[in-house]
Parts: C-alpha cells; sequence; structure tokens
C-alpha cells in the first residue's frame, strides 16, 4: 500500500467515513419505510424540504469554507459529522488551540484540533447517553418554559461564544471593532436571524474589514510582534 502523509491520511480516511456516516443516516429512515411498508408521497418529502433546503443548504455550503480554516482537515470532517459545530466543536477545538500556544493552519493546530474534537464528541457521547438515564424524569421540568431554569438553557451559546471570544476580542480589539459592530447593527435591525448565519457573515466582515485596515495601516506593529512571541513560546 502506498505510504500516505498525514495530510493526505486525514482526507483519504475522511472522505471514507464521512460517505459512510451519511448512507448510515439515510438508510435508517429508508429501512423504517422497508419494514414498515409505507413510503411518503414525493410532493410531500419536497414540501416539507424546500423550506427547510432554501435556509440550510446554502448556510452549511458557507460553514465549511468558514469552519474548515479554524477547525482543520480532520476537525471539519469530525465536526460535519457529528455535529453540533457551533455551539460545542468549534469552541472546543480554538479553546485547545489557545492553551497549546498552537496557531490554527498549522500541523500543529491541525492535530490539537483534530483530537480535541475527537475527545469532546466522545465525551459529549458518554455524557447524553449518561444523561438521558439519570436525568430523563427531571428534565421536562428543568427545561419547561415555566420553569426558572428556562431563561438560563436559553443563554447556553451566547455564554460558551461570549467567554471564548473575550480573550480574542482583548488580544486583537482593533480588528474586532467592525465585525462586532456589524453584527450588533444586523440584530437591530432584525434579531431574529440564527447564529448558523450570523457567524459566517461575521466571518466574512472581519476578512474584509481587517485586510483594508492592514492596507491602511492601521494595524501596527505590536500586533504582528505579540503573534510571533506568541508562536515562539
Amino acid at each position: 500500500m502506498k505510504n500516505r502523509d498525514y495530510a493526505a491520511s486525514v482526507h483519504f480516511y475522511g472522505i471514507i467515513w464521512d460517505i459512510t456516516a451519511l448512507l448510515l443516516f439515510i438508510l435508517v429512515p429508508v429501512a423504517i419505510c422497508v419494514h414498515l411498508g409505507v413510503w411518503p408521497q414525493g410532493s410531500y418529502v419536497l414540501k416539507g424540504l424546500l423550506p427547510v433546503a432554501m435556509l440550510f443548504y446554502p448556510t452549511s455550503v458557507i460553514e465549511v469554507f468558514t469552519y474548515t480554516p479554524l477547525l482543520g482537515a480532520g476537525g471539519t470532517y469530525l465536526s460535519f459529522v457529528t455535529g453540533n459545530i457551533t455551539n460545542l466543536k468549534l469552541p472546543c477545538g480554538l479553546n485547545a488551540m489557545e492553551n497549546a500556544g498552537v496557531r490554527a493552519n498549522s500541523e500543529e493546530g491541525e492535530v490539537i484540533s483534530t483530537v480535541a474534537i475527537a475527545t469532546s464528541s466522545i465525551v459529549t457521547t458518554i455524557i447524553i447517553a449518561v444523561g438521558v438515564v439519570v436525568f430523563s424524569p427531571v428534565l421536562p421540568y428543568l427545561t419547561d418554559e415555566n420553569s426558572v431554569f428556562a431563561p438560563a438553557f436559553n443563554q447556553v451559546v451566547p455564554a460558551l461564544f461570549g467567554a471564548l471570544g473575550i480573550s480574542y476580542f482583548m488580544k486583537h480589539w482593533k480588528i474586532s471593532i467592525v465585525p462586532v459592530a456589524a453584527i450588533i447593527l444586523i440584530l437591530l435591525v432584525n434579531g431574529e436571524i440564527a447564529s448558523g448565519v450570523l457567524i459566517p457573515v461575521g466571518v466574512v466582515i472581519s476578512l474584509v474589514s481587517a485586510h483594508l485596515m492592514f492596507k491602511k495601516g492601521l494595524l501596527d506593529d505590536k500586533t504582528e510582534k505579540a503573534e510571533k512571541s506568541e508562536k515562539a513560546e
């Protein structure tokens, strides 16, 4: 068998396992239909699929281009199969690289991100399995709309990203001003936009604004020196 380097192996096995997982996801409803001998009409499937596809299909394509540079190849393959990218896999990968002092898109960052996301997937599966068994009797009371804990469950993702993002905002405050202000303005206009749409939009705004600020000389050498010192450490 021809020897492959790390990147080639990640893509080779990642593609195989992602396709396998996709087939398994599709085969579950097919198996149920075969077992029960009942098949939905195509018009009903399209009627239910079309509104969802118009929103999530473009978003999913954008997410691939947005998250891949941050998660690396291995982390991307794992994340898009196991799910919960925005509220779990992405924070885990970024936090692991931050603690290890490595950068995304580096060989070290690739390995750290993949290990962190794989560990997160395993731990999440175990916790969910245990939680379903242990907390299933009381969970409806905790998540009920009239529960005192309901507001806390609604703020999990904002709290998670706020705690993760504050360190980046403090280190790179100049390039944070424009995207943060733009997202706030968008939410003031339409507060119902999902985070899966806002994150790719924020990434594009961040890239464009940072590039323009760099071209105009608004980013001084202190940022570059700080980045070099972090890399050396």
